[in-house]
């Protein structure tokens, strides 16, 4: 039963990733019909800004309602919200409109939370990274897929892509409704929800004061920053020092799909059968920093394949260190306290990816080498604080 409500979760992820990225490609022409070419730039960067932001307020409170009233309702809802967001999307007929498109995705964003909430409620901790690397194989295949699909139906419509995503966002709420069953049994619910949940900062301080869940949020925010460095400004890295074009940074991009499913789908459950949660996920933290270190390297010996080798050395160690996190990080609070710990992830992510473009852009301005260099420099630190706090209570993991 519980391996029939995972692989309903695969597949609803695999349908989200797919939806979530056939816009991807298009929003820069969309906003085209609202504002000059100067201007455009600007206008992306606001547009997912406010989606980033109102997500960082949101998640916390719709995690903890998730811990006291189910995740199933809260995913629902949450697919309901993004239904509309892309239909106003679509609509568009002003910029005001998009704008409240977002806002309204980014207040209802529960839907990520209660996924890896529901992963942790159907799982044991012994299983658990398995089921966490499944679920970022099946976002990494339906991300590939997107941005194809959004390719050819921008082609006949601008706004037939964003109506497209509505109406996969509006299967995924039916199938949920009808097929997904609730994981979070009653008794294992929290007591209550009160004023103090809609307090965003509230949720942090009651995360952050469980010891372990900061340390693990803490290493967190060192390899989201570091990751984020490297992702952001990656297509102009190779526009400006490799001299490529759209064509060859796409192959770089399918390198990485690819890299991702292989290490999360086939590899990791592999190594989960020798090795422990905690060296696994040392190992991918290290391999991280060598690729970032390769990629400092490219940019004063411009040569393809260590650029390549970084490349596939980066997407492996993410791969890697990702379900071993999430897993260790579900298992430093107890089942009532998921959805609240969660959240708090999310939100954070959120605030990340507020914040850490502007700043790699601007680190980038001065010199296209020093923004690898200091992702490099924070990935080390996590794996500094990861092999000194990073220990595995997961049952049946061998130490290496």
């Amino acid at each position: 039963m519980k391996n029939y409500r995972l692989w309903i979760i695969l597949a609803i992820v695999f349908l989200y990733a797919i939806g979530m990225t056939i816009v991807f490609p298009l929003f820069p022409f969309l906003l085209g019909k609202y504002l000059p070419a100067s201007q455009i730039v600007l206008g992306l960067s606001l547009l997912l800004s406010v989606y980033a932001i109102c997500q960082f307020f949101a998640a916390p409170v719709f995690g903890a309602m998730s811990d006291r009233f189910g995740r199933r309702p809260i995913l629902i809802f949450s697919l309901i919200g993004s239904v509309i967001g892309y239909v106003l999307l679509g609509i568009g007929g002003a910029l005001w409109v998009l704008f409240l498109g977002r806002i309204i995705d980014g207040i209802t964003a529960g839907d990520v939370t209660s996924l890896f909430a529901y992963i942790a409620d159907s799982t044991d901790e012994k299983d658990r990274t398995k089921w966490f690397s499944y679920l970022g194989a099946s976002m990494g295949i339906g991300t590939m897929i997107g941005p194809g699909i959004g390719g050819l139906l921008g082609a006949v419509s601008i706004a037939l892509p964003f109506f497209v995503t509505a109406g996969v966002f509006f299967f995924i709420t039916i199938f949920t409704y009808f097929l997904l069953p609730e994981s979070l049994a009653p008794e294992k619910r929290s007591k209550a929800f009160t004023l103090r949940h809609l307090n965003v900062f509230a949720h942090f301080k009651d995360v952050f004061a469980i010891t372990e869940a900061r340390t693990l949020l803490i290493i967190g925010f060192f390899f989201y920053a570091g990751l984020g460095f490297y992702q952001m400004n990656m297509s102009i890295f190779l526009k400006d020092v490799f001299v490529w074009g759209p064509g060859a940074i796409g192959g770089i991009m399918v390198l990485i799909g690819a890299c991702d499913i292989v290490s999360r789908s086939l590899i990791l459950p592999q190594f989960l059968k020798k090795f422990s949660v905690r060296a696994i996920g040392i190992f991918g933290l290290t391999m991280l920093a060598l690729g970032l270190a390769m990629v400092f390297a490219s940019a004063y010996i411009v040569y393809v394949p260590l650029l390549i080798v970084a490349v596939i050395f980066i997407t492996l160690g993410e791969g890697f260190f990702d379900p071993p996190y999430n897993t260790l990080l579900t298992t430093s609070v107890d089942d009532s306290k998921q959805g609240l710990l969660q959240g708090a992830n999310q939100s954070l992510q959120s605030g990340y990816r507020a914040i850490i473009p502007l700043v790699a852009g601007g680190i980038y301005f001065f010199s296209h080498s020093l923004v690898y260099g200091v992702a490099a420099f924070f990935i080390i630190c996590a794996i500094l604080l990861f092999s000194k706090n990073g220990h595995s209570k997961v049952p049946g993991s061998v130490s290496r």
